[in-house]
């Protein structure tokens, strides 16, 4: 077996341990929360009520954010590429909470790589985040997703990530091709994953604004709701 095809293999089995969690009943962890948050939400955003409110990274000049770093909402998007519903999030509601929130200072949105349909989901977390290593990121998203199917999970062969990178207007695609392969960044998408796990992210895709879960590509309104009272509580 080539080195490739062992990879693929591992990053199958890895996707397939995943999956397994998010089935096997990981979701009381976040559920939970969740529920106990319809009934209270003046307590929503509040670190020392929801241990899920620090899990913002507000790291400086991260490439995979859009929003002030000291903006009074983050919302973290667990997510996978050949997610059918992350892509509908990404097409019909991001723009628009962009447009409300992010660009008016009030909220950020932090990316999280969260691979649960196999290695090719894998392969596309890497080309995000080598596309992100030129300032792409979002435009590569944009680009992926745009191109997706309104259901299934689309194949995306490498040839196909390359491709999406001249879209996206990546410049340097050698470079891209070999961010994608280094190995460090296969770990950072591991890293993402593990930390997706270890909350008990039971679908994608799965949201924490100020810690409060928004799970599935739910209705706008719910999204404004729930950021206008992380927004709040967050005063």
């Amino acid at each position: 077996m080539g080195r490739a095809s062992a990879q693929r293999k591992r990053l199958s089995v890895i996707a397939g341990v995943l999956a397994a969690a998010v089935v096997g009943g990981l979701v009381y962890l976040l559920v939970p929360m969740g529920r106990s948050n319809e009934g209270a939400p003046e307590q929503q955003g509040k670190a020392q009520d929801n241990p899920f409110a620090t899990m913002a990274r507000r790291t400086p000049g991260d490439p995979m954010a859009l929003g002030r770093q000291d903006a009074p909402v983050v919302m973290i998007d667990y997510s996978d590429y050949r997610c059918p519903f992350c892509a509908k999030f990404t097409r019909d509601l991001k723009p628009e909470l962009v447009k409300r929130y992010v660009d008016t200072g009030v909220l950020r949105i932090e990316w999280r790589d969260f691979p649960i349909f196999g290695a090719e989901s894998f392969d596309t977390a890497r080309a995000g985040r080598a596309a992100a290593a030129q300032g792409k990121f979002w435009q590569y998203m944009d680009v992926v997703h745009r191109d997706a199917p309104q259901s299934g999970h689309p194949e995306l062969p490498r040839e196909k990530l390359v491709g999406y990178a001249g879209q996206a207007g990546i410049a340097d695609i050698p470079r891209f091709e070999s961010d994608m392969d280094n190995p460090a960044t296969l770990g950072a998408v591991q890293a993402d994953a593990a930390e997706g796990s270890r909350l008990g992210v039971p679908t994608t895709p799965a949201f924490l604004i100020n810690g409060n879960p928004v799970l599935g590509a739910q209705p706008l309104d719910r999204f404004i709701d729930t950021i206008e009272k992380a927004r709040t509580a967050a005063r």
